[in-house]
């Protein structure tokens, strides 16, 4: 059943709110304190500051996502893998630009939840009871709550899931309130509506320009605007995104009014305007529910996570990892392996900066990247769909622009913590793109041949009773995407590794589509009762259950007297017992018979290792493990040609 993704609903919103908005919701925590830094505080800095994350939410949130890319829904679903695979039947090249960018996602995955989960926690200095509270007990608190966080990852989150919305709800209405309280502190605040005071602060203040990269900490959640598409629709982001940047815009408002109460002071360390605008009754409040949305952004980020390697796993741009569906929900998937990853980066990240102001360095570099990447795939897309080359490079010279220099001004953070992002963004794509092309490597050595010349031999051999029967049914898992043609190997397997005799030969080929949620198959009898191929088109979002599928199919075929499965054994055959299935997959190892330029070789062995420490093959295709036969066969990619071998006759 299609579903109307511009439909609008009261729940729809609710649930809006609870899943979309917890990055960018939570960034009033930390913008402000970022951009005052060790500056005095002036008239300029505040005005100017909140100008320009009035504008960056407009420009960059508003009209680039919520009017823009949301427009580029693959069948439903957004995100930049979705986008990609809109794309890359135009242009195979566009898997760099989504490599790129679903890597600096996931190194976002690892730096939101510590930034925002340490912002709220230090919240409680604010109280003159807690004004003494150590770093040391505060990143306690905080590895508390991130382990709690990642424990409860494999239980699913369908239950607590429910109260997301509601309580990300009274969030944005605590933002929006506090902030109005404090706008008449100074009402000249209200001058930021205008892009001059941006202008001028980036051209006129000392180092202004670099003040970017703490701005850029507003809209670092605007890229899950368009990644959650598919769980919230069109219609219901585009209506909350109202509600939550009129919150947002508040909030900064009172603020940066506070602020100029204060003009001519340097900002203490451990003040945060974010609690400072709270009524001192009201902080221990603020704090918990400031805790509670930190840690909604934190699960927001951390299912996006799985869902992306889902994604990336289907489109053959990661190693096949054990997924488990610890509920019936849609979508709702848990990866274990990521989460011991992002667990430990998490952590690693809490211990390395252990205060939320040293944090922001790292922040905000990996997401500048994923946004210039969706530009450039939205900007093709648009080429895809005719709109005229004037408007995509108009697109492109403004979003390209801003984005750059966002990019030069987190930059200057690199050697300040910026690296430990990119050098984690840049191990995931060595990752993506190691397993790419280890993939295009392998496809030269595969060699096709056509399946009707060898039909009559494998019809001798189903008939030889000379040779040992292997099993009743015999199934291939075939990578030809031609249904006339099927990999040499597999006719090797049959013939000439050991014979192989089997009442039918079954070929089964699995074909990823574009489409995200597809779940069709075909069928071809090649010979009746005797050769079969069955084809499946999965959406690069469905998971990959072969063995239940399989079934499914042979069941339809039984029905409709397509095919006989009975036992061939006379003495099963006369009871109608159900012959056996066994499958057989082939396994590689690359053989020591190659002869590979030096990183190709690297790019191989590389491939190898990830190989072993991920899912193997059968499991990878849902196949269960007691009715699977593993071959192994090398991989000759590159067989040695200069090899001089001399006979000499003996005497």
């Amino acid at each position: 059943m299609k579903v109307d993704i511009n439909k609008i609903s009261l729940a729809g919103f609710v649930v809006a709110l609870g899943i979309i908005y917890g990055d960018i919701g939570t960034s009033p925590l930390y913008v402000f304190k970022a951009i005052m830094g060790t500056n005095p505080i002036s008239d300029l800095l505040v005005i100017g500051g909140i100008s320009c994350i009035i504008w960056t939410l407009t420009l960059q949130t508003t009209i680039k996502y919520v009017i823009l890319t949301l427009q580029a829904d693959n069948k439903g679903e957004g995100g930049i893998f979705s986008l990609y695979a809109l794309v890359r039947r135009h242009a195979k090249w566009a898997v760099i630009f989504g490599m790129i960018g679903g890597a600096a996602l996931l190194a976002d995955g690892i730096i939101t939840p510590p930034i925002t989960v340490t912002s709220a926690i230090e919240g409680l200095r604010t109280l003159e009871v807690f004004k003494d509270l150590s770093e040391f007990t505060i990143v306690k608190i905080v590895l508390a709550i991130i382990a709690g966080m990642f424990f409860m990852q494999q239980f699913g989150t369908i239950t607590i899931g429910k109260m997301f919305g509601p309580i990300m709800m009274v969030w944005f209405a605590m933002l929006g309130i506090l902030g109005s309280v404090h706008v008449a502190d100074d009402l000249s605040v209200l001058k930021a509506f205008s892009p001059h005071y941006a202008i001028e602060l980036l051209t006129t203040y000392p180092k202004g320009f670099l003040i970017l990269g703490a701005v850029f900490l507003c809209t670092t959640g605007a890229e899950a605007l368009y990644s959650d598409l598919g769980h919230c629709g069109r219609g219901n982001i585009r209506v909350s995104w109202v509600f939550v940047k009129l919150c947002l815009i508040l909030n900064y408002l009172g603020q940066g009014a506070w602020l100029l109460t204060q003009r001519g002071q340097i900002l203490p360390k451990d003040q945060n305007p974010f609690f400072t605008i709270m009524p001192e009754w009201f902080v221990i409040f603020g704090v918990l529910i400031a805790t509670m949305a930190s840690i909604i952004a934190s699960q927001a980020l951390i299912t996006g996570s799985f869902t992306l390697i889902s994604e990336a796993m289907r489109l053959n741009l990661w190693p096949k990892l054990k997924v488990n569906y610890p509920t019936e929900m849609r979508g709702q998937l848990f990866i274990p392996g990521i989460n011991v990853m992002l667990f430990v980066g998490c952590t690693a990240i809490v211990l390395i900066f252990r205060e939320s102001s040293a944090m922001e360095a790292a922040y905000g570099l990996s997401i500048t990247i994923c946004m210039l990447m969706t530009s450039c795939l939205f900007a093709f897309y648009l080429y895809t769909r005719r709109v005229r080359v004037a408007w995509v490079l108009i697109y492109l010279i403004i979003y390209l622009t801003i984005e750059f220099s966002f990019l030069f001004a987190n930059l200057v953070k690199f050697m300040h913590g910026g690296y430990v992002t990119v050098v984690v963004a840049g191990g995931l794509f060595v990752v993506m793109i190691v397993w790419f092309k280890s993939r295009k490597i392998k496809n030269r050595y595969v060699e096709f041949v056509r399946l009707e010349d060898y039909l009559p031999i494998l019809q001798e051999l189903s008939n030889d009773t000379s040779i040992p029967k292997y099993a009743t049914h015999l199934v291939y898992m075939s990578s030809a995407d031609n249904p006339k043609e099927i990999e040499h190997k597999v006719i090797y397997s049959i013939l000439n590794k050991k014979p192989k005799r089997a009442d039918i030969y079954w070929f089964v080929h699995v074909d990823v589509v574009d489409e995200p949620y597809l779940s069709e198959y075909s069928v071809q009898t090649i010979i009746p009762n005797e050769v079969i191929r069955v084809e499946f088109r999965l959406g690069f979002k469905v998971e990959q259950r072969i063995n239940l599928m399989f079934r499914m199919v042979v069941e339809d075929m039984v029905r409709n007297k397509e095919v006989n499965i009975t036992s061939r054994y006379e003495s099963l055959s006369k009871n109608n017992v159900v012959g056996d299935f066994q499958f057989i997959v082939m396994e590689k190892f690359l053989s020591h018979d190659n002869d590979l330029p030096l990183y190709e070789r690297m790019v191989m062995r590389m491939y190898f290792f990830l190989k072993k420490i991920s899912l193997s093959e059968e499991r990878g295709f849902g196949l269960d493990s007691s009715y699977v036969t593993i071959e192994k066969y090398p991989l000759v990619v590159a067989p040695i040609t200069n090899l001089q071998l001399k006979r000499i006759i003996p005497s």
